[in-house]
This record gives C-alpha cells, structure tokens and sequence, in this order.
C-alpha cells in the first residue's frame, strides 16, 4: 500500500473536494469568518483566481485529497506585491498529522522562486477556547517561524460572539534585493514540478 503523500498544485476540477475540507470550518468554526459555504462554483472561481499570481497547493495520498494551502495577495496596492496572506485548511480527522507542515515548506519555496519577501497569516482568537476556536493555528504558525506583530479585538462577530484577529508575519526573503515578482502562472511548470518531486522525497517518512 502507498503511504506517501504527494503534494501538487491544484486545478478547477479539484473544487469539490478542497471545498469539502473547507465547509465544515465555516459550519462549525471560527477559523473562517465565512457565514456562509461558498457554490461550488465560486470555489472553482477562487482557486483559478489565486493561481494567476500565487501558489495554491494540494495534499493526497492514493487519492484522497488531505488538505490544501495557498498565498494570496496581502494588499491590493502596488507598494505590497512582496508581500502575501497564507492560509492552510487541512480535512478535520487528519489535522495534527504534518501535512499542513508539507504543504507550507512547500508554499514557502514557490513564494520564494516567485521574489516574495514577507509572508503574513490572519488568524482568529478567542481569550479563552471554546468549541469554535483553539490556539491550534497559532501554534502552528509560531513552529513554522511566524512572529506575533499584534491583534484586533472584537473584529469578527460569529455564532453569537466577538473573536479578536491576530496578524504573524514571516520573512522569507531579504528586504535589500528587491527584484520583480514573478507570478505563479509564468513560472516554468518543470521548475515547479522539480521542487514539487523534492517535497514528494521529503514526506516519504510521513505516514498517515
């Protein structure tokens, strides 16, 4: 049996099953302050949109689909094209398991081919836990290098409450050789797949 996961980049057709990964953290948590579960369609929409300009990565073993992340503009303005938002979602009975680690090495070595310097993650908080939120993304984020730079408070109001909204940033490159950025769609598939198959080597010695 193949207990390897391979990492690749995601295509329109694969919407549905990154969008039922995603649903159950908009029914159930705060993670996202998404009330609603996007159409299908619209999820296909986004994933085309993000890999105009960044990467946006899949996990699967033998053909489940386990998790995805991706980058996305951090601020629309010109001054912050070295700059992108991170997000990972990984599908619920498989968290705490590495992926999310797998695809975030991997995410972090495309942004870099692509000239990006800074990376930033939004992540909701609660002053104490409760059954929408954990400091499980927090943890994750400070292990993978992220540094706290401050919080919003009472910013996002679901399921009847206030959740304040943590920034961490990261910096992957440095801020003295600013070159151009190169969007994900211009990047030569075989650079990319070459990195790709390096991380495949990598998560050989996980097993799920």
């Amino acid at each position: 049996m193949n207990n390897e996961i391979k990492i690749r980049a995601a295509k329109a057709e694969d919407a549905k099953a990154l969008l039922n990964i995603y649903e159950p953290y908009v029914r159930n948590t705060a993670v996202t302050f998404e009330y609603e579960v996007p159409s299908l369609q619209t999820f296909a929409e986004r994933i085309c949109n993000v890999l105009d300009k960044y990467p946006y990565l899949l996990a699967e073993k033998n053909g489940e689909v386990l998790g995805y992340a991706y980058a996305d503009s951090f601020h629309e303005r010109a001054a912050y094209k070295w700059a992108a938002e991170t997000s990972v979602y990984i599908k619920m009975n498989k968290r705490r398991s590495g992926i999310g680690k797998i695809l975030y090495n991997e995410l972090e070595n495309i942004l870099k081919m692509q000239g990006i310097l800074n990376l930033n993650a939004c992540i909701a908080c609660l002053s104490k836990k409760d059954e929408h939120i954990s400091d499980d993304s927090l943890i994750f984020h400070k292990k993978r290098g992220y540094k706290y730079v401050g919080k919003f408070h009472k910013c996002g109001y679901k399921f009847n409450k206030w959740y304040d909204m943590v920034w961490m940033e990261k910096h992957i490159g440095n801020s003295n050789m600013v070159l151009p950025v190169i969007p994900f769609s211009k990047i030569p598939s075989i650079q990319i797949e070459s990195t790709l198959q390096n991380e495949y080597v990598q998560s050989k010695k996980i097993m799920i």
